[in-house]
């Protein structure tokens, strides 16, 4: 999370004082909430219209929307959050057990199956115990995300950790 929330600094830097794109708020509350241990975001969503930001979907416990509500409104550009998450306790789901190396190299063979993601500058810096974390500098916000999106999608990932870097090209 600290990792994210540097990112986050980062961008403000560049983004400079104007008001902050609905895109880019979107975005950035999407990799902060899928990169927030404790949070399932399967089925959450995210949306910004003018600087406010809706959440909704459904969350498995009360914590977890207050949490994804916490991390909504920390997120540099939201003026305001709408938190619309129901709350629907997860079914009993089974934990795919698969081996650090094999899943380490599942999400390499994503990425390199992603035409965007392939040359992007993320690679996966480790697993362990089926926590993912993500390093590389890239330029683009949206395939940061698209990037944590991919991995979180690889058949015994638990969470997806990220140390990117987003160096927007001027």
């Amino acid at each position: 999370m600290l990792a994210v929330t540097g990112l986050l600094l980062s961008f403000t830097a560049v983004a400079g004082a104007a008001d902050t794109p609905d895109a880019w708020v979107t975005m950035k509350t999407k990799v902060s909430l899928m990169t927030t241990d404790g949070l399932s975001t399967s089925d959450l969503n995210v949306d910004t219209v003018k600087g406010i930001v809706t959440l909704h979907g459904k969350v498995a416990t009360d914590a977890e929307k207050t949490m994804a509500e916490t991390v909504a409104r920390g997120i540099d550009g939201a003026k305001d959050v709408k938190n619309l998450l129901q709350v629907v306790p997860a079914s009993r789901r089974a934990i795919v057990e698969r081996a650090d190396d094999v899943v380490k190299k599942s999400v390499e063979n994503a990425f390199a199956a992603n035409r965007r993601l392939k040359k992007s500058g993320i690679s996966v810096a480790s697993v362990n115990k089926g926590v993912v974390l993500l390093n590389g500098t890239t330029p683009s916000w949206a395939a940061h995300l698209e990037a944590v999106e991919v991995a979180r999608a690889v058949s015994g990932v638990r969470r997806v950790s990220t140390e990117v870097t987003v160096k927007p090209t001027t």
